[in-house]
Formats: structure tokens, sequence, C-alpha cells
């Protein structure tokens, strides 16, 4: 009996012990990790964030960039944290993909957890100017009557624009040969040349583009129409409900954080995302601040592993 006492008195103990941290914190200033360089639509989704969250948590919230690898450098770090609420990933799709398609990864997929969602930057079906079509149902179209089909460029294996063209060929039986290069800017660079017929790319990036009539617009793969270009029709609207990507940017944590501290952490981002100069400045850009509890951003994140997993198993997509 006494034994099982001490038991009984450690694991209260223990307890006790997590809910102080849980209410103390945060005592101190606590780094984000952005797994892209500065200046992107994720870092300046993570900054909004950071800057709100700060601010509603009563502490510094430093924001320090480690792109490469596709993100696996900076949530390699994350990963391999203490979970003590003072360090979180700003999380994109890459979190979820890479462990599908990278032959080797520095940490599990587990080690990291969902905490909150910051927002998401629709990608966008682009062409040339001068292209003979002005939807997504005559590109499909004209991709199956040209014999070697159209060149699509991408910024890499699994990125967002060669998942969306997998949705096109797998779904919508579009013929198209992906063409990899190393970022978004040098995918933009070859449909502004003609060097290849098409792509897709975050509307951050993409709308100068577009309001200047360097490039013209055939979708927008997410559910809604951007609030910044908001003629432009969506996939869904144009009969294609499948073709639903997005470059989003959320937050994970160290498995093992206090449930009570993501809690928090979850809330002082929702808080970041609805502050109307926030709002109004994202938006401008072609972002859309979503925000929203923990648990509604765990069920996207699951909903996200199961819609890529389908597009990487249709595909055969692996990292060479």
């Amino acid at each position: 009996m006494p034994a099982l006492m001490t038991i009984a008195a450690a694991t209260s103990l223990g307890a006790v012990q997590v809910a102080f941290a849980a209410d103390a914190w945060p005592s101190k200033p606590i780094r984000l990790v952005v797994p892209f360089s500065a200046g992107g639509a994720n870092d300046l989704m993570a900054r909004a964030a950071a800057e709100g969250a700060s601010k509603a948590l009563g502490q510094p919230i430093i924001v320090d960039n480690k792109p490469g690898a596709g993100t696996t450098l900076g949530a390699d770090v994350v990963a391999k944290s203490a979970p003590d609420g003072y360090t979180f990933l700003v999380s994109a799709a890459g979190v979820i993909s890479n462990g599908m398609i990278k032959k080797t990864m520095p940490y599990k997929d587990e080690a990291l957890v969902p905490v909150a969602m910051i927002g998401l930057a629709p990608s966008v079906i682009v062409v040339p100017a001068d292209a003979p079509y002005d939807n997504l149902k005559d590109f499909i179209a004209a991709s199956r009557k040209t014999p070697n089909g159209f060149h699509w460029s991408t910024a890499g294996t699994g990125s967002t624009p060669h998942f969306v063209e997998g949705l096109l060929e797998t779904k919508y039986g579009a013929k198209l040969d992906v063409v990899p290069y190393k970022s978004g800017s040098e995918s933009i660079t070859a449909v502004l040349g003609s060097q290849v017929e098409a792509t897709s790319e975050a509307s951050i990036v993409v709308l100068p583009y577009l309001k200047s009539g360097k490039l013209k617009a055939l979708a927008d793969t997410w559910t809604q129409r951007i609030s910044a270009y908001p003629d432009l029709k969506t996939a869904t609207e144009q009969g294609f409900p499948d073709i639903k990507i997005a470059h989003w940017a959320g937050v994970h944590a160290p498995r093992g954080t206090p449930d009570a501290i993501l809690d928090k952490m979850a809330a002082a981002v929702d808080t970041a995302m609805k502050n109307a100069t926030a709002v109004e400045r994202l938006k401008g850009m072609g972002i859309e601040p979503i925000g929203g509890t923990r648990a509604s951003f765990v069920k996207f994140v699951s909903e996200e592993r199961a819609r890529l997993g389908s597009v990487v198993k249709a595909t055969g997509m692996k990292e060479d």
C-alpha cells in the first residue's frame, strides 16, 4: 500500500508540475523556426502571426529563418528541440509530404504535432499572357490534343505545383510533362519566357504578373476566390472539385509539449489572424488569414495528409 501511495503521489506531483509550467508559460522569448527564406508567403504569414501572438502572450516571438532541404532542415531543428513550449515550427505541406516522397528523413513524422493554422495563399494556375485558352477546361483539352502534351514547370519534386500537376493528370486526364526548377521564381520565369506552357504558384507570387498583364490566370486551386483577385474562378467553380491545393502555413511543435501550452499558442495565433490590420495587409497581398482552434488545424492536417497521400500514390511521386 505505501508503494502504491508513493506512485500515486508522484503521478499527482507530475501533473501539478505540468499544470504549473503551462500556467507560467511563457516566461521568456519564444523561437519560431521558419524553414523558408525571408520574404516569401510563408515567411510573411509567420511574421504576421509572430507579431500578433507575441502581443497576446506578452513575450517576444523571434522568427528564425532556416531554409533548406524542402523545409526538412528547419523542421528537423524543431523536431529535436525540447518540448517546453519555447520552440515552434512554421509548417507547410512539406511537413506532411516529405516523409512520403523522400528516401530518408532525419526525423519521424510523429515527432511534430499540429498546433495552429496561420493562413494560406491559394495556388493559381497560370499560362503565358498570349496563350489561346482562358479557362481550365480549354487548357486540359488543348493539352490532350498536343502530341507530347504540355510542359509544366514546378519548384521541385513534392512542391505545391507538382501536386497540382498530379491532380490535373490523374483526376482529369490532362497531358502534362513536369519540368522541375529549383524555386518557384524560376518556375514562373519559365512560363513568362514561354519555355513551358503552364505552372501554378502562390497567389502572392503571381498577382503582380496578373495585374500587369504578363501572365494569364486560368484558375484558383483553393475552395474560395482570392480576396485580392475576386474575378478569378476557382477550379471547383469550373467543374474540377478535386483540385484543392494551397500554399498554407501553420504551426507545429515538438511532440510532448503540454496540451495546455499548445492550446494557448493556438489561441494566440487565432487572435493574431483576426487582427484587422493584419487581415487587411495579408489579404491585399493575396494571402488569406485563417487561424482557428487547435482541433480545427488537427483536422485540416489529417485531411491534407490523406489528400496529398492519394496524389503521391497515384503518380508514384518520389524524390530522385
